[in-house]
């Protein structure tokens, strides 16, 4: 049977809640299990671009593929890491929602683009703006599954209705295969009795689909990004790696149906 890769989003459109540290560790954590990843920085910030350290010359980014300037094959970059892959971003992605605010079928641009490249990979995951608008719906149209981290603080659950509403939006108009891989906890400090409450809070709310994992603070995983590294390369034996490694391994458990031996060669 041909390989092809599950489309797993990280989205919230709340900022500061771990969505580019999910995806650039979870990514990293699948790749360090020899599963073939395709991370798709779809931000302008660049973030998860910065964060992996890629190798190679500058090319082409996910504004290019947007706009149809290039194809999704052209614009793939290796990483440090043998099996992780990447589309790149750069400020220019600030400039596609207005770009293609007239043209046709435009939520359906990165899914469109992304079909031939998804059968060389295992795992597409992609990065998101901290906000619902084109960027975000591309990435939803194209998707299998959304993954949304949920930090343990205060305001945790606030705006989750909003993004939901777009989810099921989106199932209904857009992309009725579109699933919620999971809800993410992140952030989380034992310490703190309201973290505690949190956990609760959201397990009540969300029921089987929060993960098992919880994603703890740690100063470690704060700093990996500034030296463009995923945690796993920056301190593989500290709690970050620990637990975004528990994560790529429920990933792994709930999607054995995806999850394909690693082909030999390279895109």
């Amino acid at each position: 049977m041909e390989s092809i890769g599950k489309i797993i989003v990280i989205a919230n459109q709340k900022g500061g809640v771990g969505k580019t540290t999910t995806a650039i560790n979870l990514a990293a954590s699948l790749a360090a299990a020899e599963k073939r990843i395709l991370l798709i920085d779809n931000d302008p910030q660049a973030n998860s671009t910065s964060g992996v350290g890629s190798v190679g010359p500058k090319g082409k980014t996910t504004y290019e593929v947007l706009i149809g300037e290039t194809s999704a094959d052209e614009a793939i970059q290796p990483t440090q890491m043998p099996f992780l892959f990447l589309i790149p971003s750069n400020i220019n992605l600030v400039g596609a929602e207005v770009e293609l605010i007239d043209r046709a079928g435009r939520e359906h641009l990165l899914s469109t683009a992304i079909q031939t490249v998804r059968k060389k990979f295992d795992f597409v995951i992609i990065d998101c703006p901290p906000s619902l608008g084109l960027l975000t719906l591309n990435a939803l149209t194209a998707a299998d599954s959304v993954l949304i981290p949920v930090q343990c603080e205060y305001f945790a659950l606030e705006g989750l209705g909003q993004l939901f509403n777009t989810i099921n939006r989106v199932k209904r108009e857009l992309n009725p295969k579109l699933d919620i891989e999971g809800v993410l906890l992140t952030m989380y400090d034992a310490r703190l009795k309201l973290s505690n409450q949190i956990v609760d809070e959201v397990k009540k709310y969300f029921g089987k689909k929060v993960f098992n994992t919880i994603i703890a603070r740690n100063i470690r995983l704060s700093e990996a990004p500034s030296f463009g590294k995923p945690i796993i390369l920056y301190d593989a034996i500290c709690a970050g790696t620990r637990h975004y490694m528990e994560l790529a391994r429920e990933i792994l458990q709930n999607n054995k149906f995806f999850a394909y031996e690693p082909l030999p060669h390279q895109p």
